[in-house]
């Protein structure tokens, strides 16, 4: 369950902080690209008007200029030449003749025109001498004024033209003298006004009809026409660029102004699509950079997180393990002050036990023991209890060395001598146990100084480890010496049983304090842990293999001093 909770912990963690990461790393990225995008739209819209207004303005200047122009060559004509002058038709094909050659076909023909509306000489290849002309609205619209450029219109000849026109006043008459100008020269004026891939220009008059050809199909609506109208008359002369829906939908951006004093409008529509087509890449472009900056930030967030929170879980394992090995320090200080406690309660009864055994073995000596059958026996019994009491003495005072922290007696010893010693010691409880033990000792061993207390105790250890083991089972075990052929002058000792084994599970706490298989009250979990702080004071190695049914070994490897 506690499991269980860290684990929820960590991963609540986790998320946190990778939703703390990417929050912090994409609102500082998301503002900057949006700031960026924001100037760069406001300064692109700036742009594209700018562009619009100045094209606009340049061929609504270059086309006044080429009317202004062609009225110019007509007031010229009328102005230097009589009416009779004028009347000849020679004359007029001459004139003609000259304005096609400065002006190339652009105009048509020329004509003199009475005010009845004839057409009293005429010079073009179209035959309209005598023409009546009193009905045309063009006429009745140029006769009112000194000159007149009409709209596009087809007239008499049913091919798209328009007028220009100058009333000249002569022995009390009005005459206008006027030329047709080419409508092809004049339409590709506008229709090579070409922006991007769908802008294109046309004229439109107040009525709303053609002056030019658009280049692509535009059909506005009368409100549209009002729009224009009314717009363009509010900026006084300027330039207008506006968006607009048209009727099917589509939002074109236009750029309007007037022409013919008021009389035309120059229009420039483009889809706003396509004059924005570079700020929607641009944006394109930026969304793609998010997009890669922040899977980048997302995985780095991911990586980072997880690896912080890895190691806050070691941090918080550590702080674990280290308050759970202050728990255990405070256990085994417990546990020395209760071993010297019980050290002082032993050493006196032992050191009773061993002077009386002392005493009874002088009464031995006495001639009234001195010929009983038992004597012998009697003898071994005490020489075993003076030695057991020796072991016991050495015992505590191992026990006291634990508690109090004090060094061990180091004496050069025989390893063959300690190991002898613990088999014949455990040799009654084995048998008891239907257990054999078994030496294989290297004869030829050296001297090595050591705690022989301490040794007896990992020995003893071992041998009763085996012993619980098999107490059911029964079997054999093994103890042997020998000058190790794998560590370089080392003695090593192996106590091997054919009990039961120990669990792979357990086998890397085998060596932790308080830890132990055996059933409570049995086992303190103390002995093989000790063993190991021995083997390792002594600057040697302690390891275990055990298999499951076939049995356990333990190998001890003690240096050789020189």
């Amino acid at each position: 369950m506690n499991k269980d909770k860290h684990k929820k912990y960590y991963q609540s963690l986790t998320r946190n902080m990778i939703l703390t990461a990417i929050i912090v790393s994409f609102t500082p990225m998301l503002l900057v690209i949006c700031i960026l995008l924001q100037q760069f739209r406001v300064s692109y819209h700036e742009k594209t008007y700018a562009h619009l207004s100045e094209l606009v303005q340049k061929h609504k200047q270059n086309i006044d200029s080429f009317l202004n122009e062609k009225l110019a060559n007509i007031r010229f004509l009328a102005v230097n030449n009589s009416l009779e002058t004028l009347n000849d038709n020679e004359f007029l094909q001459e004139k003609l003749s000259t304005l096609r050659r400065d002006y190339g076909n652009v105009f048509v023909d020329l004509g003199i025109v009475d005010e009845k509306g004839v057409q009293l000489a005429y010079a073009g290849p179209y035959g309209l001498e005598n023409a009546e002309y009193s009905d045309a609205d063009w006429f009745k619209k140029a006769r009112r004024i000194d000159s007149f450029i009409s709209d596009v219109f087809l007239g008499l000849r049913g091919y798209p033209h328009f007028i220009v026109a100058v009333k000249k006043n002569e022995a009390g008459r009005d005459f206008l003298v006027r030329a047709t100008i080419d409508f092809m020269a004049f339409n590709s004026l506008v229709q090579n006004l070409r922006v991007g891939k769908t802008g294109y220009a046309f004229i439109l008059n107040r009525e709303g009809a053609f002056q030019t050809n658009p280049a692509m199909e535009y059909q506005p609506s009368h409100r549209g026409y009002e729009f224009f109208w009314t717009a363009v008359e509010k900026t006084k002369n300027k330039i207008l660029i506006t968006r607009w829906q048209d009727d099917v939908g589509m939002e074109n951006l236009y750029a309007v102004g007037s022409l013919k004093d008021g009389q035309w409008l120059l229009i420039v529509k483009q889809l706003t699509a396509d004059a924005f087509s570079d700020l929607k890449r641009m944006f394109n472009i930026a969304v793609i950079i998010f997009l890669i900056g922040g899977l980048g930030i997302v995985v780095m967030a991911f990586y980072t997180s997880r690896r912080m929170v890895r190691r806050i879980r070691r941090a918080d394992q550590d702080k674990e393990n280290m308050n759970e090995q202050i728990i255990e320090t405070g256990k085994m200080a417990s546990i020395g002050e209760l071993a010297a406690g019980i050290a002082h309660e032993i050493n006196n009864p032992v050191a009773i036990m061993v002077e009386e055994a002392g005493w009874i073995g002088d009464l031995l000596e006495e001639e009234e023991f001195a010929q009983g059958e038992n004597l012998e026996e009697f003898n071994r019994a005490l020489k075993q209890i003076n030695t057991q009491g020796k072991r016991c003495k050495e015992i505590t005072h191992k026990l006291l060395s634990f508690a109090r922290k004090t060094d061990a007696t180091l004496k050069d010893v025989q390893l063959n001598d300690i190991v002898t010693e613990i088999v014949s010691l455990s040799a009654q409880m084995a048998k008891y146990n239907k257990v054999s033990i078994e030496t294989q000792l290297q004869k030829t061993l050296p001297y090595i100084t050591i705690s022989p207390s301490e040794m007896q105790q990992v020995l003893l250890n071992l041998i009763n480890n085996a012993l619980d083991a098999m107490e059911k089972t029964g079997g054999t075990i093994q103890v042997s010496t020998k000058i190790s052929e794998v560590e370089a002058e080392h003695i090593v000792i192996i106590v091997e049983d054919d009990g039961p084994g120990i669990p792979e599970a357990n086998l890397l706490r085998i060596f932790d304090p308080f830890f132990t298989t055996k059933p409570v009250g049995k086992g303190t979990g103390l002995g093989l842990s000790i063993c190991y702080g021995i083997i390792n004071k002594m600057g040697g190695k302690i390891d275990v293999h055990s298999t499951i049914g076939k049995g356990t070994r333990f190998r001890i490897w003690i240096p050789i001093q020189k």
